[in-house]
Protein backbone atom coordinates (compact mmCIF):
# COMPACT_ATOMS: atom_id res chain seq x y z
CA UNK A 1 0.00 0.00 0.00
CA UNK A 2 0.89 3.67 -0.69
CA UNK A 3 0.51 5.88 1.63
CA UNK A 4 1.11 10.02 1.28
CA UNK A 5 2.25 12.21 4.36
CA UNK A 6 -1.01 13.69 5.76
CA UNK A 7 -2.74 16.35 2.72
CA UNK A 8 -4.55 18.36 5.59
CA UNK A 9 -0.33 19.21 6.49
CA UNK A 10 -0.16 22.78 4.13
CA UNK A 11 3.17 21.53 3.64
CA UNK A 12 2.20 18.55 1.75
CA UNK A 13 -0.71 20.62 -0.36
CA UNK A 14 -0.39 22.09 -4.21
CA UNK A 15 -0.11 25.75 -3.71
CA UNK A 16 -3.04 26.95 -4.80
CA UNK A 17 -4.81 23.94 -2.55
CA UNK A 18 -3.36 25.44 0.45
CA UNK A 19 -4.40 29.12 -0.51
CA UNK A 20 -7.51 27.91 -0.70
CA UNK A 21 -7.39 26.22 2.84
CA UNK A 22 -6.17 29.50 3.97
CA UNK A 23 -8.69 31.70 2.75
CA UNK A 24 -11.55 29.00 4.04
CA UNK A 25 -10.02 29.39 7.52
CA UNK A 26 -10.03 33.50 7.39
CA UNK A 27 -13.69 33.17 5.82
CA UNK A 28 -15.10 31.32 9.26
CA UNK A 29 -13.02 33.60 11.11
CA UNK A 30 -15.13 36.50 9.08
CA UNK A 31 -18.21 34.62 9.25
CA UNK A 32 -18.21 34.24 13.36
CA UNK A 33 -17.48 37.60 14.00
CA UNK A 34 -20.29 38.97 11.54
CA UNK A 35 -22.70 36.20 13.32
CA UNK A 36 -21.15 36.99 16.64
CA UNK A 37 -22.44 40.68 15.81
CA UNK A 38 -25.49 39.71 14.25
CA UNK A 39 -26.60 38.08 17.58
CA UNK A 40 -25.96 40.82 19.54
CA UNK A 41 -27.44 43.38 17.33
CA UNK A 42 -30.77 41.02 16.77
CA UNK A 43 -30.90 40.37 20.42
CA UNK A 44 -31.08 44.21 21.27
CA UNK A 45 -34.71 44.59 19.43
CA UNK A 46 -35.86 41.04 19.93
CA UNK A 47 -39.39 41.94 21.35
CA UNK A 48 -42.03 39.85 21.39
CA UNK A 49 -42.09 38.52 18.23
CA UNK A 50 -41.63 34.52 17.33
CA UNK A 51 -40.14 35.15 14.39
CA UNK A 52 -37.46 37.43 15.80
CA UNK A 53 -36.63 35.17 17.97
CA UNK A 54 -36.53 32.18 15.92
CA UNK A 55 -33.96 33.71 13.59
CA UNK A 56 -31.85 35.32 16.30
CA UNK A 57 -31.70 31.36 17.78
CA UNK A 58 -31.18 30.13 13.77
CA UNK A 59 -28.05 32.86 13.71
CA UNK A 60 -26.64 31.36 17.00
CA UNK A 61 -26.88 27.72 15.25
CA UNK A 62 -24.81 29.56 12.11
CA UNK A 63 -21.89 29.83 14.56
CA UNK A 64 -21.79 25.78 15.12
CA UNK A 65 -21.09 25.31 11.64
CA UNK A 66 -17.95 27.51 11.40
CA UNK A 67 -16.52 26.71 14.90
CA UNK A 68 -16.44 22.55 13.75
CA UNK A 69 -15.04 23.71 10.55
CA UNK A 70 -11.92 25.60 12.22
CA UNK A 71 -11.66 22.73 14.90
CA UNK A 72 -11.66 19.94 12.36
CA UNK A 73 -9.49 21.48 10.14
CA UNK A 74 -6.86 21.81 12.97
CA UNK A 75 -7.52 18.19 14.06
CA UNK A 76 -6.74 16.78 10.41
CA UNK A 77 -3.22 18.54 10.70
CA UNK A 78 -2.27 16.15 13.57
CA UNK A 79 0.00 13.14 11.95
CA UNK A 80 -0.76 9.39 11.82
CA UNK A 81 0.33 7.36 14.93
CA UNK A 82 0.31 3.79 16.07
CA UNK A 83 -3.34 4.94 18.06
CA UNK A 84 -4.75 6.45 14.20
CA UNK A 85 -2.76 4.86 11.70
CA UNK A 86 -4.69 6.08 9.56
CA UNK A 87 -4.70 9.62 10.53
CA UNK A 88 -7.52 12.23 11.92
CA UNK A 89 -9.12 12.97 8.73
CA UNK A 90 -12.59 11.58 10.22
CA UNK A 91 -12.74 14.77 12.15
CA UNK A 92 -14.37 16.35 9.32
CA UNK A 93 -17.24 13.64 9.05
CA UNK A 94 -17.47 14.09 13.11
CA UNK A 95 -17.77 17.76 12.89
CA UNK A 96 -20.20 17.35 10.13
CA UNK A 97 -22.54 14.87 12.54
CA UNK A 98 -22.34 17.40 15.31
CA UNK A 99 -23.78 20.65 12.69
CA UNK A 100 -26.14 18.13 11.02
CA UNK A 101 -27.35 17.22 14.65
CA UNK A 102 -27.24 20.69 16.78
CA UNK A 103 -29.26 22.48 13.96
CA UNK A 104 -32.05 19.11 13.66
CA UNK A 105 -32.77 19.47 17.24
CA UNK A 106 -32.84 22.82 17.92
CA UNK A 107 -34.74 22.84 14.60
CA UNK A 108 -37.46 20.76 15.80
CA UNK A 109 -37.66 22.22 18.73
CA UNK A 110 -38.67 26.04 17.36
CA UNK A 111 -41.22 24.16 15.42
CA UNK A 112 -42.68 22.93 18.77
CA UNK A 113 -42.62 25.88 20.35
CA UNK A 114 -44.07 28.30 17.50
CA UNK A 115 -46.66 25.65 16.97
CA UNK A 116 -47.99 25.40 20.31
CA UNK A 117 -48.34 29.67 20.37
CA UNK A 118 -49.80 29.17 16.98
CA UNK A 119 -52.47 26.53 18.54
CA UNK A 120 -52.75 29.00 21.79
CA UNK A 121 -54.00 31.77 19.76
CA UNK A 122 -51.03 33.95 21.71
CA UNK A 123 -51.30 37.49 19.97
CA UNK A 124 -47.77 38.68 19.92
CA UNK A 125 -47.35 42.53 20.39
CA UNK A 126 -44.63 45.19 19.46
CA UNK A 127 -44.20 48.32 21.31
CA UNK A 128 -42.69 51.33 20.61
CA UNK A 129 -39.35 52.82 21.59
CA UNK A 130 -38.08 56.37 22.55
CA UNK A 131 -34.99 57.49 20.00
CA UNK A 132 -33.53 60.72 19.60
CA UNK A 133 -37.07 62.40 21.05
CA UNK A 134 -39.35 60.36 18.96
CA UNK A 135 -41.24 57.09 19.47
CA UNK A 136 -40.93 54.79 16.74
CA UNK A 137 -42.26 51.57 16.18
CA UNK A 138 -39.94 48.80 17.30
CA UNK A 139 -40.72 46.07 14.26
CA UNK A 140 -39.27 48.94 12.30
CA UNK A 141 -35.98 48.26 13.90
CA UNK A 142 -36.36 44.73 13.66
CA UNK A 143 -36.97 45.06 9.81
CA UNK A 144 -34.35 47.10 9.70
CA UNK A 145 -31.32 45.01 11.47
CA UNK A 146 -33.03 42.21 9.46
CA UNK A 147 -32.03 43.60 6.09
CA UNK A 148 -28.69 44.80 7.34
CA UNK A 149 -27.62 41.56 8.84
CA UNK A 150 -28.99 39.42 6.04
CA UNK A 151 -26.53 40.50 3.36
CA UNK A 152 -23.13 39.73 4.73
CA UNK A 153 -23.81 35.96 5.57
CA UNK A 154 -25.30 35.59 1.54
CA UNK A 155 -21.96 37.24 0.42
CA UNK A 156 -19.58 34.79 2.71
CA UNK A 157 -22.00 32.17 1.36
CA UNK A 158 -21.03 32.16 -2.24
CA UNK A 159 -17.53 32.78 -1.71
CA UNK A 160 -17.32 29.71 0.79
CA UNK A 161 -19.27 27.66 -1.84
CA UNK A 162 -16.16 28.33 -4.77
CA UNK A 163 -13.79 26.90 -2.07
CA UNK A 164 -15.71 23.96 -0.99
CA UNK A 165 -15.39 21.75 -3.80
CA UNK A 166 -11.98 21.50 -4.88
CA UNK A 167 -10.98 21.10 -1.01
CA UNK A 168 -14.13 18.36 -0.89
CA UNK A 169 -15.12 19.82 2.15
CA UNK A 170 -18.71 18.86 3.23
CA UNK A 171 -18.57 21.03 6.65
CA UNK A 172 -17.59 24.07 4.91
CA UNK A 173 -20.16 23.23 1.86
CA UNK A 174 -23.04 22.81 4.51
CA UNK A 175 -22.04 26.22 6.46
CA UNK A 176 -21.78 28.16 2.63
CA UNK A 177 -25.48 26.82 1.67
CA UNK A 178 -26.89 27.97 4.87
CA UNK A 179 -25.53 31.10 4.82
CA UNK A 180 -26.35 31.38 0.48
CA UNK A 181 -29.89 31.14 2.11
CA UNK A 182 -30.13 33.30 5.11
CA UNK A 183 -31.70 36.20 2.83
CA UNK A 184 -34.78 33.65 3.18
CA UNK A 185 -34.77 33.37 7.01
CA UNK A 186 -34.72 37.67 7.04
CA UNK A 187 -37.67 37.50 4.91
CA UNK A 188 -39.66 34.99 6.65
CA UNK A 189 -39.26 36.97 9.96
CA UNK A 190 -39.59 40.58 7.97
CA UNK A 191 -43.54 39.06 7.29
CA UNK A 192 -43.77 37.87 10.33
CA UNK A 193 -42.75 41.30 11.80
CA UNK A 194 -44.82 42.87 9.34
CA UNK A 195 -47.67 40.61 9.95
CA UNK A 196 -48.30 41.85 13.45
CA UNK A 197 -48.36 45.38 12.38
CA UNK A 198 -51.52 44.69 10.38
CA UNK A 199 -53.01 42.67 12.67
CA UNK A 200 -52.37 39.16 11.63
CA UNK A 201 -51.24 37.62 14.94
CA UNK A 202 -50.64 34.05 13.32
CA UNK A 203 -48.61 35.51 10.55
CA UNK A 204 -46.06 35.47 13.25
CA UNK A 205 -45.94 32.16 13.98
CA UNK A 206 -46.19 30.81 10.60
CA UNK A 207 -43.05 32.36 10.07
CA UNK A 208 -40.98 31.05 12.85
CA UNK A 209 -42.48 27.84 11.25
CA UNK A 210 -41.19 28.63 8.18
CA UNK A 211 -37.71 29.36 9.12
CA UNK A 212 -37.76 26.68 12.09
CA UNK A 213 -38.42 23.99 8.94
CA UNK A 214 -35.97 25.43 6.92
CA UNK A 215 -33.14 24.62 10.08
CA UNK A 216 -34.64 21.28 10.36
CA UNK A 217 -34.33 20.75 6.45
CA UNK A 218 -30.60 21.80 6.85
CA UNK A 219 -29.81 19.70 9.68
CA UNK A 220 -31.63 16.67 8.33
CA UNK A 221 -29.84 16.53 5.68
CA UNK A 222 -26.51 17.26 6.82
CA UNK A 223 -26.90 14.48 9.38
CA UNK A 224 -28.12 11.87 6.67
CA UNK A 225 -24.82 12.96 4.24
CA UNK A 226 -22.58 12.49 7.61
CA UNK A 227 -23.62 9.59 8.79
CA UNK A 228 -23.70 8.02 5.34
CA UNK A 229 -20.00 9.11 5.19
CA UNK A 230 -18.54 7.48 8.63
CA UNK A 231 -20.46 4.35 7.74
CA UNK A 232 -18.54 4.12 4.36
CA UNK A 233 -21.26 4.69 1.90
CA UNK A 234 -19.76 5.44 -1.52
CA UNK A 235 -18.25 8.81 -1.85
CA UNK A 236 -20.16 11.37 -3.21
CA UNK A 237 -19.35 15.10 -4.79
CA UNK A 238 -19.54 17.96 -1.53
CA UNK A 239 -23.20 18.67 -2.58
CA UNK A 240 -23.77 14.58 -1.94
CA UNK A 241 -26.09 14.75 -5.34
CA UNK A 242 -23.72 12.19 -7.11
CA UNK A 243 -21.37 9.63 -6.76
CA UNK A 244 -17.43 11.14 -6.92
CA UNK A 245 -15.93 11.33 -9.95
CA UNK A 246 -12.75 9.61 -8.69
CA UNK A 247 -14.51 6.25 -8.40
CA UNK A 248 -14.74 6.39 -12.62
CA UNK A 249 -11.26 8.30 -12.83
CA UNK A 250 -9.39 5.44 -10.77
CA UNK A 251 -11.52 2.68 -12.17
CA UNK A 252 -10.88 3.63 -16.11
CA UNK A 253 -7.06 3.98 -14.97
CA UNK A 254 -6.67 0.34 -14.09
CA UNK A 255 -9.07 -0.95 -16.17
CA UNK A 256 -6.90 0.59 -18.88
CA UNK A 257 -3.13 -0.73 -17.65
CA UNK A 258 -1.75 -2.87 -20.15
CA UNK A 259 -1.49 -5.66 -18.30
CA UNK A 260 -4.83 -5.84 -16.41
CA UNK A 261 -7.63 -7.83 -18.08
CA UNK A 262 -10.68 -6.76 -15.79
CA UNK A 263 -10.22 -4.23 -12.58
CA UNK A 264 -12.95 -2.96 -9.92
CA UNK A 265 -12.48 -0.29 -6.86
CA UNK A 266 -13.84 0.84 -4.03
CA UNK A 267 -13.27 4.53 -2.26
CA UNK A 268 -13.50 5.03 1.17
CA UNK A 269 -14.14 8.99 1.57
CA UNK A 270 -11.82 9.85 5.14
CA UNK A 271 -13.78 13.62 5.62
CA UNK A 272 -11.41 15.37 2.66
CA UNK A 273 -9.26 12.46 1.48
CA UNK A 274 -9.97 8.85 -0.09
CA UNK A 275 -8.54 5.82 0.46
CA UNK A 276 -9.04 3.87 -2.57
CA UNK A 277 -8.55 -0.48 -2.86
CA UNK A 278 -8.19 -1.84 -6.19
CA UNK A 279 -8.28 -5.14 -7.28
CA UNK A 280 -7.70 -6.42 -10.80
CA UNK A 281 -7.23 -9.64 -12.87
CA UNK A 282 -3.44 -9.44 -14.52
CA UNK A 283 -3.93 -10.74 -17.99
CA UNK A 284 -1.47 -13.39 -17.03
CA UNK A 285 -0.20 -14.63 -13.12
CA UNK A 286 2.80 -13.54 -13.96
CA UNK A 287 2.13 -10.01 -14.84
CA UNK A 288 1.28 -8.80 -11.72
CA UNK A 289 4.68 -7.87 -10.45
CA UNK A 290 5.01 -6.14 -7.16
CA UNK A 291 7.42 -3.54 -9.40
CA UNK A 292 4.34 -3.16 -11.66
CA UNK A 293 1.51 -2.90 -8.78
CA UNK A 294 3.72 -0.55 -7.05
CA UNK A 295 3.91 1.31 -10.40
CA UNK A 296 -0.03 1.80 -10.73
CA UNK A 297 -0.54 2.70 -6.46
CA UNK A 298 2.15 5.35 -7.32
CA UNK A 299 0.51 6.93 -10.04
CA UNK A 300 -2.80 6.76 -8.52
CA UNK A 301 -1.80 8.41 -6.03
CA UNK A 302 0.03 11.34 -8.32
CA UNK A 303 -3.66 11.87 -9.82
CA UNK A 304 -5.49 13.69 -7.29
CA UNK A 305 -4.14 15.59 -4.04
CA UNK A 306 -7.13 14.36 -2.08
CA UNK A 307 -5.77 10.58 -2.62
CA UNK A 308 -3.68 9.42 0.63
CA UNK A 309 -4.18 5.77 0.69
CA UNK A 310 -3.88 3.27 -2.52
CA UNK A 311 -3.82 -0.59 -2.44
CA UNK A 312 -3.98 -3.01 -5.33
CA UNK A 313 -4.40 -6.49 -5.21
CA UNK A 314 -4.45 -9.01 -7.93
CA UNK A 315 -7.56 -11.29 -7.38
CA UNK A 316 -8.88 -14.04 -9.57
CA UNK A 317 -12.44 -13.22 -9.03
CA UNK A 318 -13.57 -9.45 -9.24
CA UNK A 319 -15.48 -8.50 -5.55
CA UNK A 320 -18.74 -6.49 -6.68
CA UNK A 321 -17.84 -3.06 -5.49
CA UNK A 322 -18.74 -0.75 -8.35
CA UNK A 323 -22.51 0.78 -8.11
CA UNK A 324 -24.10 2.23 -11.58
CA UNK A 325 -24.78 5.45 -11.92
Amino acid sequence: MKRMESPADNEHLPDEISRAVKRAVRLEWVTLGTLSLTVVVVFLVLGNSQAMKTAWIEDMLSLVPPLAFLISVRVTRKPANAKHPFGYHRAIGIAHLVAGTTLLVMGSYLIVDSLIKLLTVEHPTIGGISLFGHTIWLGWLMILVLLITGIPPVILGHMKLKLAEPLHNKVLYADADMNKADWMTSFAAIVGIAGIGLGLWWADAVAAIVIATSIVKDGASNLSAAVSGLMDARPTTVDNKKPHPLISDAQEFLQNLDWVHAANVRLRDEGQVFQIEGFVIPASRELATPERLEAAESALLDQDWKIRDVVIAPVTHLPNVVESK
